[in-house]
Parts: structure tokens; sequence; C-alpha cells
């Protein structure tokens, strides 16, 4: 029974985490146009703070730490497809540090990159959450 609430609360977290991993560069795509130290991009910076601090990095560690509580629990530790989705998550979690420096960035006024750059960033947690739902429900090997 307990495995199921984990297993729910693992989802839930991951819906949370993969909403800020898709919001957070979309905002970084009109912030990159906002002239620096104007209202915009200071309205921004509180949006892309407070959206990293209080959504998506605690959704971050419930769904890391369920999930390696039900890859326990359940023996899938042991399972290919589930080393696959492994790497995966750690290349999201890779992805998190970079989008947590470019808040960085943005706060001091320092970002170099162009809108556009933000636009493929975007599409990265795409591809790997597509990656990562295929192997969880497919479990192809």
């Amino acid at each position: 029974m307990l495995y199921d609430w984990i297993k729910a609360l693992h989802v839930l977290a991951v819906i949370s985490w993969m909403a800020g991993m898709l919001y957070l560069p979309r905002l970084m795509v009109y912030h990159a146009t906002a002239p620096a130290g104007g209202e915009a991009s200071e309205t921004f910076k509180v949006m892309e703070r407070r959206l990293l601090k209080a959504i998506i990095n605690p959704a971050m560690i419930v769904a890391w730490l369920a999930g390696l509580w039900i890859a326990y629990e359940g023996g899938w530790y042991l399972a290919p497809w589930f080393h696959a989705k492994l790497a995966l998550v750690l290349a999201m979690s890779g992805m998190h540090g970079f989008l947590a420096r470019w808040v960085r960035d943005f706060a001091q006024d320092k970002n170099v990159r162009p809108a556009r750059f933000y636009r493929v960033a975007n599409e990265i947690p795409t591809l790997l959450m597509i990656g990562i739902v295929i192997l969880v429900v497919v479990k192809p090997f």
C-alpha cells in the first residue's frame, strides 16, 4: 500500500518538476528581449526566481527521493530499461542545473544569450521527458 502512495507522490512531483522545466525557459525567451533593468525585466526576475525556488527545486527533490525509493522497493534498479531511464533523469537534472545558472545570470543582468537560444533550450526537457515516459511505460528492454 505504501508503494502506491509513494508512486503517486512521485508522479505528482514529476508533473510539477516538468511543468516548471517547460515554463522557465519560455519565461527566459521573453526575458531575453526585455531591456535590462526595465520593469519587465525585473518582473521576469521575480517570476523566474519564485518558479525555480518554490516549485522546480522542491519538485525535483521529491521526484528523486520518491523515485529512488520506488526503484529500490520494486526491484526496478536491476532492470536495463531503468538504467536508461536513470541516465535520462540525470540529463534532466543537468538541464535543471543549467536553468538555475541562467536564472542567476538574468538576476545579475548578465544574460548574453538571444531569445532563440532559450527557444531551443525549451525543447530539451520535452525530448528527455518523452524518452523517460516511453521507458517507464513500455519498458522496451
